[in-house]
């Protein structure tokens, strides 16, 4: 698909939900100010306008049960874009989210199926503080049953979304707060972005750096750094947690025999260490 235009990462979100909602009249979005006011980062501007209510549903401020609607949404038949509006507010749809939506599919023997986004923001580095700038993918990336993107570019951000929507299972999108106003290529029309695919950011050959969301862009800028010296990095998008891409993971370190992980969220107990655990177990003698 031809690229012809650049617009900012928020705008290629919007782009998915409203040529999603066109397609699909089942797509619809709940979440606190995501209506009329188009969200507090104006992530969901103009949909309200062109959807209406009965399709942009504002909700209390009351993520459990707001959360708990849209997943017996789902179960019926929609498939909602529910918006929990700071990524640490995650701890207010856990139980909804692990122990119903990630599990219904299976505890039902394949009857039911939650085709649910949840999307959310994360704010590593943000300033907004203690409360309003963690990142728990990992925690969610953890849970049988629930799938994980974080998409570090506008042209991922928009196929992702689209790609999450139309998948049938329950599916967590984290968005980088501080890339909403990153200008990057974008495709019109039918842009997908399969989940679990990484992307070669940038090619090398001395060694492979591993990052996800705004991480692969400080990457990126560190492998320009590392050419001025004659060493070649090649930098890996991981693009989702869960389904991890492994395989081309695994396939650029046995090129390059060296392999670095970066992530911005805590160390331990994160996606770095599983990510390490994963080259020294496959990629090895």
């Amino acid at each position: 698909m031809p690229i012809d235009r650049e617009i900012p990462y928020r705008d290629a979100i919007i782009e998915a939900l409203a040529e999603e909602m066109r397609a699909d009249s089942n797509v619809v979005v709940i979440g606190e100010d995501v209506g009329a006011a188009g969200g507090v980062f104006k992530q969901t501007e103009g949909l309200f306008k062109e959807f209406g209510a009965k399709r942009v549903i504002d909700t209390p401020i009351s993520e459990s049960g707001a959360f708990g609607m849209a997943v017996g949404a789902a179960m019926m038949g929609l498939r909602p874009v529910f918006e929990v509006m700071f990524g640490d507010f995650l701890t207010l749809v856990m139980d909804q989210l692990v122990n119903q939506a990630a599990k219904v599919h299976y505890m039902s023997a394949g009857r039911a199926r939650v085709p649910l986004v949840l999307r959310t923001t994360m704010g590593l580095g943000g300033n907004l503080g203690p409360q309003h700038s963690q990142a728990f993918y990992a925690w969610a990336a953890h849970v049988p049953g629930l799938k994980v993107a974080i998409p570090a570019t506008p042209g991922d951000a928009k196929g992702l979304f689209k790609a999450a929507i139309r998948d049938d299972n329950p599916i967590v999108i984290f968005e980088d707060r501080m890339l909403y106003t990153l200008l990057g290529e974008v495709p019109s029309g039918d842009h997908v972005v399969p989940l679990g695919k990484a992307r070669i950011a940038l090619a090398g050959r001395d060694i492979t750096i591993i990052a996800f969301g705004r991480m692969v862009h400080r990457a990126t800028a560190a492998a320009v750094e590392l050419a001025s010296n004659g060493i070649e990095a090649e930098v890996i998008d991981a693009r989702c947690l869960t389904p991890l891409d492994r395989d081309t993971i695994l396939e650029s370190v046995r090129r390059t025999h060296r392999a670095l992980v970066i992530d911005g969220a805590p160390r331990d107990y994160g996606v770095t260490g599983e990510i390490a655990a994963t080259i020294g177990e496959e990629a090895f003698d």
